[in-house]
């Protein structure tokens, strides 16, 4: 008769490097890192709001793209951290609750109650951010957008309880030399392969390689040691793009002759123009990065008419925000509000060009807008419509 495998204890985890100094500091890193993705992850989530009760800035025309390039940079360096920081603590989880002591008990199954919402949270959010970032949704039954922010929450506030619990050991293992002994476990006396200081520092060097093989994707001249970055930069007139023409089922609509560029003004159509009237109008030019939720972005040189000029010719308030439509006929960004700023921005243009040439279609042919410090979804591509707001 085989014999039955009894669960692992704490005194089956021998190793000194499974220890509360190596824990909290790893740990430390592991928190900065998912402090900036919060709060990164906050300026995305709010720049992507249909209104902003303060409005939300046009300059610097490349905060969106630093902020979200940090939102995904220190979500893959949290990785490695996070992968060390439970292996660590690991024979914690099978360490047995104090049945005879009420106030003990309770305080450990709140304990570990956190601790469990915080690993869970923490697995889910880097998960369906890498999956994001490589576009990849496996998923169905929930909106990535909404659903991480919601978690988000949970995660911080996991965290925020976690150190607190733990604020006494933290602030005295950081205080105390990494061999220091004096909160490890009776049964942690077996010598590692490695050392403490050398695990920790291997940790954060698997964090360092892991920032610099995707962060290519927002810092131009990493790009040539970042093997993983999702995007290099490459693309139709040297931008990259997330939705084709085809994809978008606009390649009929789009190159149509007849296409018309539709401006309604309190809700009455003031008018429209033709590709060549927007091509009649004195036209500008501007250096804008194209800034991604999935990490990447790319500075491209757009040519076309200003927003502003171009409302204003029908006579449209200055003061108002402008819903923009495209010709895509489904989509959550079918629709996407420009707030006043932005659209009286001299920078926000209609652009026609990129790098000198027609736009191609993939790009928004006809038409697109481009604007600064926006997020590269409420970008609109193949733009039919302006409603500038009663």
């Amino acid at each position: 008769m085989t014999p039955r495998l009894a669960p692992p204890t704490p005194d089956s985890f021998t190793s000194r490097l499974r220890s509360p100094a190596v824990a909290a500091r790893v740990g430390l890193w592991l928190g900065i890192s998912f402090g900036i993705c919060f709060l990164t992850g906050l300026v995305s989530h709010y720049a992507q709001l249909p209104s902003h009760p303060i409005p939300f800035p046009t300059s610097p025309s490349w905060g969106y793209r630093f902020t979200q390039g940090l939102h995904v940079t220190t979500g893959i360096a949290a990785i490695p951290l996070l992968l060390v920081k439970l292996w660590s603590v690991l024979p914690k989880l099978f360490e047995a609750p104090p049945l005879h002591d009420a106030r003990k008990l309770l305080l450990t199954v709140l304990e570990r109650a956190s601790i469990a919402v915080l690993v869970a949270s923490a697995i889910f959010q880097l998960a369906t951010g890498v999956a994001n970032a490589a576009q990849w949704y496996p998923w169905s039954s929930f909106s990535f957008r909404t659903t991480h922010y919601a978690i988000a929450w949970v995660a911080i506030g996991a965290l925020v309880l976690h150190i607190a619990v733990k604020l006494p050991i933290i602030r005295d293992v950081l205080t105390s030399d990494i061999d220091d002994t004096t909160h490890d476990r009776e049964t942690a006396t077996t010598p590692g392969p490695l050392s403490r200081r050398a695990l920790v520092r291997t940790t954060f060097a698997a964090a360092a390689v892991a920032t610099l093989a995707t962060a290519g994707s927002t810092v131009t001249w990493l790009r040539q040691v970042s093997v993983l970055a999702v995007r290099t930069g490459e693309g139709p007139q040297g931008v990259p793009i997330n939705k084709s023409a085809r994809a978008a089922r606009v390649e009929e609509s789009a190159s149509s002759p007849d296409w018309r560029l539709e401006v309604v003004v309190d809700g009455t159509v003031a008018g429209s123009v033709s590709y060549d009237d927007l091509r009649a109008m004195q036209q500008h030019t501007v250096d804008l990065p194209i800034a991604c939720v999935e990490g990447w972005s790319a500075q491209g040189t757009w040519s076309g008419v200003r927003l502003a000029d171009l409302l204003a010719s029908f006579d449209a308030p200055a003061d108002r925000d402008v819903s923009v439509t495209s010709l895509q006929e489904s989509g959550p960004f079918r629709r996407t509000i420009l707030p006043a700023n932005f659209a009286a921005d001299e920078r926000t243009l209609l652009a026609l060009d990129l790098s000198g040439e027609p736009l191609s279609l993939d790009h928004g042919y006809p038409c697109r807008l481009i604007a600064p410090n926006r997020p590269g979804v409420l970008q609109t591509k193949w733009v039919s419509r302006l409603e500038v707001s009663a």
